[in-house]
């Protein structure tokens, strides 16, 4: 089984124009520290819009330690 690349995290990204989390992407932290900012398609305004990275977790990034 490969080994999962735990340097990537998941993030949202929220738009400037209607304020609602329609894509999910994932980033590389090591190499990209700025917050990603991407021109994407708003479904809710029907346009194009500035998204930008998320401050909040989105809370599937964490690593539940083993018991045992």
């Amino acid at each position: 089984m490969a080994k999962k690349n735990t340097k990537r995290k998941l993030i949202g990204l929220v738009s400037q124009v209607s304020g609602h989390r329609s894509y999910y992407t994932s980033k590389n932290t090591q190499n990209t520290s700025e917050k990603l900012s991407l021109k994407k398609y708003d479904p809710i305004a029907r346009i194009h819009a500035l998204y930008v990275e998320t401050k909040t977790n989105l809370g599937r990034n964490e690593i539940k330690p083993r018991k045992g």
